[in-house]
């Protein structure tokens, strides 16, 4: 199927043949018929993507900060690539979408295959989106109509803030879509409404639309007016759709409000604030957040969780039906917001509209229903890249950051032959696939497993994903390489072991790169001419994540003690060289402050041969400080390792140092050596009963934290 993408680095927009994406757990899966370009948000994208390096760090200083304290920490050559690998990153455009269902996934209630439906998908010709991101199409709008919902809902968000009562004068600052759509809307409410803006032809619309108008650019003097329009009296509501760096539209909207008046804004606007005029009036000022309760809330959106209406009348689906409904009774009227209409393949041009300087408005994006029905079954598309099926060739589960960025690479590096690689909406399988030599893109991760000339499965995905495709990889005939974790809980555990002891044909290996580093291949070789108990310090600098991220759920991410701190785990265990026979694990103590607190641990471990080894385990502290410190102290000598750039000894003959110039935290070498032992038919170069070890302790760590 086409989608359009967009490129951050240039700004350039393409429509690329990427694989369908299939329904999922509580998705529709839909057929486009029209899109809305959303002409402020994807404006504004394609301009950033055209402007030069300075001009975006200026655009963005706090990323700016952020991407020197990693270049002082990490060295400048990996804070380079992870910048590079940013931009490179294709944009999937769009998120106003009409089509119809061809397909439920499970647990989907209130649709049905064939209903015409709106929803926040991309501009694609099939996009798979969470059921309470979706509402029906009522029979009286047509599909061109619906298009315009989502937008409409932004700005009835805004409206519902304001709370505006019948009468009430309200004004609209910026008339765009959303500003012209919310205009519409407060005259449905009963209000007055005043627009401003400095376009004549938006101007014009919006007095047809019912309400006075005013043009600060022909001089036309706006409190003035606004003072007119509300007699005297200081206007009820201000609500600005305006896009302006300038402070301007909200310092002219308290100086029009009335007392105790109530300012929304809905776009977005400079917001260097004068005291007075807020202070004096008592005004109320709120930042309405696109379409209502819900939105960035996973439950709500990805899990389907709706709010009772009992306590939230009107959530992001609520708002859509709302919309639909005026526009099936005719009281909002999108017909005459309609200045062009593009066929998907001319996408770059409607793009191009945008910042062309040629007038435009409400541009449409039109599908071809031919073939409809065969886009479902185009699962994967080809990449360019031939392969010729050997030992090692190998199928990409997942293309996230870390597989596009680190996996990928490492595998091509290791001579490995790169066939295919899934991504549940084939947009980042395409992108990574096509940067990396992969000779395809898939949405179908069955049809790669059941894929007799692949031999070799990675799995990257989401972590609660992890153990049920390691189980079907390995029962498929396949060698496996799960990037940590290997699961979640003891009972996927204990079947993953089951199942890999009784093939012991096929290679199990995880992803704790670490023990291949080339810093700890010579610790590992220092400390192995010591018979004597070592003592290990890990502190990990981990950085803050928000509690909500997915990372932090105990059955989504398994928390950051199974998702990252495994790693140390496994690493104290290789350079010990020695079973962990017990193991204690102490979180930060419950305060008020810290929502989460088993991301701020001390892991202790001892083992058989005497060593000891703890690992601070902290999100709490600064980001500017290296994130990886390892000290080993044992037999009157001290091993010192900096983020895995610099190393020192002190009391080692013949070694005191070993600096590199960039980070390697062996992530190549720990590819080479799997695909190695594949091709030599050598065990797995992290012997089975290690994996597991390390895998229960950390798993028995993270309940423990909690």
């Amino acid at each position: 199927m086409k989608q359009v993408l967009q490129s951050l680095q240039t700004g350039e927009t393409s429509v690329t043949d990427v694989p369908a994406p299939g329904a999922g757990r509580g998705r529709l899966l839909i057929h486009s018929t029209t899109s809305l370009v959303s002409a402020g948000t994807e404006r504004m994208l394609v301009e950033f993507g055209k402007a030069g390096l300075i001009s975006k760090a200026r655009q963005q200083p706090e990323r700016v900060k952020m991407v020197l304290e990693k270049a002082r920490t990490d060295g400048v050559f990996a804070t380079l690539e992870a910048v590079r690998s940013k931009l490179n990153q294709p944009l999937a455009l769009g998120y106003c979408n009409v089509g119809r269902v061809a397909a439920l996934g499970s647990g989907v209630q209130g649709f049905q295959p064939g209903d015409r439906v709106i929803s926040n998908g991309n501009h694609a010709e099939v996009v798979s989106v969470p059921q309470n991101l979706c509402a029906v199409v009522p029979d009286e709008v047509s599909d061109e109509a619906a298009a315009f919902t989502v937008l409409a809902a932004i700005g009835l968000q805004g409206i519902r803030l304001a709370a505006p009562a019948l009468g009430e004068c309200v004004v609209v600052t910026g008339l765009g879509l959303i500003g012209l759509l919310t205009v519409q809307m407060l005259r449905a409410q009963g209000c007055r409404v005043l627009g401003i803006d400095f376009d004549a032809s938006r101007l014009e619309l919006a007095r047809s639309f019912g309400a006075e108008v005013v043009n600060p650019g022909e001089g036309e003097d706006v409190l003035g007016a606004a003072a007119a329009f509300s007699r005297g009296r200081g206007v009820d509501a201000v609500i600005v759709t305006a896009s302006t760096k300038s402070s301007e539209p909200i310092s002219q909207a308290a100086n029009m409000c009335r007392k105790r008046g109530r300012i929304v804004l809905v776009g977005v606007t400079g917001l260097e604030l004068n005291r007075n005029e807020f202070y004096e009036k008592e005004l109320t000022f709120q930042v309405s957040c696109s379409y209502g309760p819900g939105r960035y809330d996973a439950a709500y959106e990805q899990e389907g969780q709706d709010y009772p209406i009992g306590f939230v009348r009107w959530t992001e689906q609520r708002n859509f039906e709302a919309v639909l409904d005026m526009m099936a009774s005719g009281a909002l009227n999108v017909t005459p917001l309609i200045s062009h209409r593009f066929p998907l393949e001319q996408a770059a041009d409607a793009m191009a509209l945008l910042t062309s300087g040629e007038p435009s408005l409400g541009i449409l994006l039109q599908y071809s229903p031919d073939d409809a029905a065969k886009r479902l079954e185009v699962r994967s598309v080809a990449l360019g890249a031939t392969v010729v099926p050997g030992r090692a060739t190998v199928g990409f589960l997942g293309a996230g950051n870390y597989v596009g960025r680190i996996l990928l690479p490492a595998f091509k590096a290791a001579g490995a032959t790169l066939h295919t690689i899934v991504s549940g909406g084939g947009v980042s399988a395409v992108h990574a696939g096509s940067a990396n030599g992969v000779a395809s893109a898939s949405t179908d991760g069955e049809a790669v497993l059941a894929d007799g000339s692949v031999d070799t499965i990675v799995v990257g995905t989401r972590h609660d994903m992890h153990a049920r495709q390691v189980l079907a990889s390995l029962r498929a005939g396949k060698h496996v390489f799960c990037e940590k974790p290997l699961c979640l809980t003891h009972e996927e555990l204990d079947e993953i072991e089951a199942e890999a002891r009784a093939r012991p044909g096929q290679l199990l290996m995880i992803g704790f790169n670490r023990r291949f580093a080339p810093h700890i291949v010579r610790m590992k070789r220092l400390l192995d001419t010591v018979d004597q108990p070592k003592s290990f310090v890990m502190t990990v600098n981990a950085g803050e994540i928000p509690p909500d991220h997915w990372t932090q759920s105990a059955v989504i991410g398994g928390g950051r003690v199974i998702g990252e701190a495994c790693h140390f785990i496994d690493l104290l265990r290789h350079l010990a060289g020695a079973e962990i026979v017990a193991h204690k694990t102490t979180a930060l103590g419950r305060h008020p402050a810290i929502p989460v607190r088993d991301d701020k641990v001390a892991i202790t471990l001892e083992f058989a041969d005497g060593s000891v080894g703890t690992i601070h385990y902290l999100a709490n502290g600064h980001k500017a400080f290296p994130k990886e410190r390892l000290e080993v102290f044992c037999a009157g000598r001290i091993l010192q390792l900096d983020n895995f750039r610099k190393l020192r000894g002190w009391g080692w003959p013949g070694f005191t140092k070993l600096n590199l110039w960039s980070q390697d935290k062996g992530a190549v070498e720990c590819a080479r050596s799997f695909i190695a032992a594949i091709r030599n038919g050598a065990p797995s170069p992290i012997a089975l009963e290690e994996i597991v070890e390390v895998s229960r302790v950390t798993i028995a760590a993270a309940s423990d934290a909690r």
